[in-house]
């Protein structure tokens, strides 16, 4: 990989910003031509800086107004309580996030619900039924005080 310099990081600013800013409306204010821009950001993707373009969509809007995360400690920790994780997780839609973690938990989960009755159900007849989830904790997103996917570039080390 090509070691990034001061313009490949204003490149990726922006996109974090808007990832539908063409070449053309970042050239002005990058002082760089389109062409340059292109082949920069063209290159960013080949190489893994770029890994997707995304929607962001308004959850309160779509009737999604419950936002919680949700602590699952596993009955055990082996290789087939790990897959059978990641399959829950794929098969939910309301499980839009998903980690590992060290500590008490094992995993958390970012679910968004269109009720407090769906995330009951989430929680009641879908993850502790499951034989690999032994304890589940939750917690409701009373006010979302940020929400930003923007990485923090100033401090990246490229």
């Amino acid at each position: 990989m090509a070691k990034l310099d001061s313009k490949d990081i204003q490149i990726l600013a922006t996109l974090q910003r808007n990832g539908q800013a063409s070449a053309l409306e970042m050239s002005d204010h990058l002082g760089m031509s389109a062409s340059q821009i292109g082949r920069r950001r063209l290159r960013m993707e080949a190489e893994g800086y770029i890994v997707a373009t995304t929607c962001r969509l308004n959850p309160a809007l779509l009737g999604l107004g419950v936002q919680a995360f949700i602590q699952v400690q596993t009955v055990a920790q082996t290789g087939d309580t790990h897959q059978s994780i990641k399959t829950l997780t794929c098969d939910q839609p309301e499980i839009v996030a998903a980690w590992t973690l060290t500590g008490e938990a094992d995993y958390i989960f970012r679910v968004y619900c269109s009720s407090l009755t769906s995330l009951n159900d989430l929680v009641q007849k879908t993850l502790l039924p499951h034989p690999a989830i032994g304890r589940v904790h939750s917690q409701i997103v009373m006010e979302q005080v940020k929400d930003d996917t923007a990485l923090p570039l100033d401090s990246a080390r490229v």
